[in-house]
């Protein structure tokens, strides 16, 4: 996330993810971090791939990590997927598209590249997609992009954890699951 985002807004939630307040970008991200509402977009093609992402160098949060197609934070009262379709626009230049959320899940982290922590309300938002479609991914927040098999995806983050993004194995668990929001709200994955 360039530094110019870290001044955003953020939403502070509750462990079941009622608002209960707001704060910076940088501020929700200091150790040791505050618990804040965020969204993870799976962009899905027709044979089952999904798009990720290779975070860029410059990310303030586990750069150079691979992780889903996008992902951002919410204003505060703003639906995850209005933030969402706005961060497709803004780091793959696509959209809108039609998102469906198909489950939540909180996460902590801490990033030992840059000392930052995520503690993250983490909604799981899918939405189908062709590999076809121009993708015009921006520099500051894209290093690479490919499209990869779900199964074969978890077997890679399992056999070398490090190289993704630590909600990447939460947000793949909600599409391999297809569970629904309700059956997810109240889960809680740990970080790496």
């Amino acid at each position: 996330m360039p530094m110019s985002r870290e001044g955003h807004l953020v939403e502070l939630v509750d462990d079941a993810g009622r608002p209960v307040g707001e704060t910076t970008v940088a501020a929700a991200h200091r150790p040791p971090g505050q618990l804040h509402r965020a969204f993870s977009v799976l962009l899905v093609a027709p044979d089952g791939r999904v798009l990720i992402q290779r975070r860029a160098a410059v990310k303030t949060r586990f750069p150079l990590r691979w992780a889903n197609a996008c992902c951002g934070h919410p204003q505060p009262g703003q639906t995850p997927a209005e933030a969402a379709n706005r961060r497709l626009a803004e780091e793959l230049g696509v959209g809108p598209v039609p998102l469906t959320e198909i489950g939540a899940f909180v996460y902590r982290a801490e990033d030992p590249a840059t000392g930052r922590v995520e503690v993250e309300y983490d909604h799981v938002l899918r939405g189908e997609f062709r590999p076809d479609t121009p993708l015009r991914p921006d520099p500051a927040e894209i290093a690479e992009l490919r499209w990869v098999d779900p199964a074969a995806l978890a077997a890679e983050i399992a056999g070398e954890p490090d190289a993704y993004a630590p909600w990447l194995s939460g947000v793949l668990d909600r599409l391999l699951r297809s569970s629904s929001p309700a059956d997810d709200a109240s889960e809680r994955s740990g970080g790496r």
